[in-house]
């Protein structure tokens, strides 16, 4: 979508940009429900993340109430490697500090896959996915993974009387190597095809419920996933590689944004994979779209408001120092390179309020924005 240099270049200075005054704050007895929407946090600092504290502090005001929905990308770099390799303790104990947030808080915890978790979408991924799996289960308490067994989904999770959640593991999309497909597998569904007439079906069937649809890839980015590079990736590309690395490498640096831009990777919005993707769960979402579709992947926090339902939420920003570069586009209504997390709270009466949280080192939470969801297109 088009945006004019100016706003691009005010957005990648400033780093937060939005759009429209403040929400009113809901009154707590009127809030049915609670989804706190956490995404990219697979890497939280040793002896405490700031961004796990505050969505533990958080989640813990109304535990009855409130599940936090982790959106992919739980152990960097390479998911949960197998109990002989040295770096095994170490994505354990990621993974479990995650775990131990949702613990503290006293409520439900729902995990799914990101393309890490795939094994940095190695040709292991398939096996590396099922180790994390097995690793949460073996936790015990309020947690899961889903969808489970490296399957693509729908796992269909009806939250209260009033939400359902409508999840995916999209790298299941993506991935080149294995991965349960006919007619090896025991996954239903099992091709892509059947996964978005299962979504289909999983809207046509929540009746009065809000749907809040879940996958780790966004359908929507003004990051570097969806082919927004600064002069910095053009021109100190070694960066990518490691952050100390500012070596200069004009016109030579330009190489890798523009090969982003133009496909090379089925991680952005620009490669053949991930296009045939969005299109076929754009066609599932035509007859009765979602209120949300909800992602992580790129490391920022990005609400999109389009023409047509779904609002796109991009909440990928769950560790303190691990943020992207993020530009506005047409419909954004907020954009920040900040880290943080986002809160859906789903009123009795059915409306729904946006708020996005950013928090800083010390893990001091605050609303940087906050909308109400105009349900529109998404009624059944």
């Amino acid at each position: 979508m088009g945006v004019s240099w100016a706003v691009a270049a005010l957005v990648g200075c400033a780093a937060t940009h939005a759009v429209g005054p403040p929400a009113a704050v809901a009154a707590p007895e009127d809030v049915a429900t609670t989804l706190l929407l956490i995404g990219d946090a697979g890497k939280p600092a040793r002896g405490g993340e700031p961004v796990l504290h505050a969505l533990t502090r958080m989640a813990a005001a109304a535990p009855e109430r409130t599940t936090v929905l982790f959106l992919g990308d739980n152990v960097y770099p390479r998911g949960m490697p197998d109990s002989l390799s040295p770096d095994r303790p170490e994505a354990e104990r990621r993974l479990r500090d995650q775990i131990a947030a949702v613990r503290a808080a006293g409520v439900r915890g729902i995990f799914i896959p990101g393309n890490h978790d795939w094994a940095k979408h190695a040709a292991t991924g398939w096996a590396a996915i099922r180790r994390q799996e097995a690793v949460i289960r073996g936790a015990g308490g309020p947690v899961v993974l889903l969808p489970g067994k490296g399957c693509p989904g729908p796992e269909v999770v009806d939250v209260g009387g009033r939400v359902r959640l409508v999840l995916l593991d999209t790298q299941w999309w993506l991935h080149g190597g294995p991965k349960p497909e006919p007619p090896d597998t025991t996954c239903v569904p099992d091709t892509e095809a059947g996964v978005a007439d299962s979504v289909r079906g999983a809207l046509r069937a929540a009746g009065s419920r809000l749907v809040i649809v879940a996958g780790h890839h966004p359908l929507e980015s003004g990051g570097e996933h969806g082919g927004r590079f600064g002069w910095k990736d053009h021109l100190f590309p070694l960066r990518k590689v490691a952050s100390w690395l500012w070596l200069p490498l004009p016109i030579i640096g330009s190489i890798y944004p523009i090969a982003r831009q133009h496909g090379v990777s089925g991680q952005d919005l620009s490669g053949a994979s991930n296009r045939r993707m969005r299109a076929a769960l754009e066609d599932a979402f035509e007859p009765r779209p979602p209120l949300v579709y909800a992602s992580g992947h790129e490391h920022a926090l990005q609400v999109f408001q389009p023409a047509r339902a779904p609002y796109l939420l991009v909440s990928g920003a769950g560790l303190l120092g691990h943020e992207g570069r993020v530009t506005w586009q047409d419909d954004t209504r907020f954009a920040s390179s900040a880290a943080g997390f986002m809160r859906l709270d789903v009123l009795d009466d059915r409306r729904v309020r946006l708020g996005v949280w950013t928090v800083d080192r010390v893990g001091a939470a605050v609303e940087a924005f906050s909308m109400w969801l105009e349900r529109g297109a998404a009624d059944p």
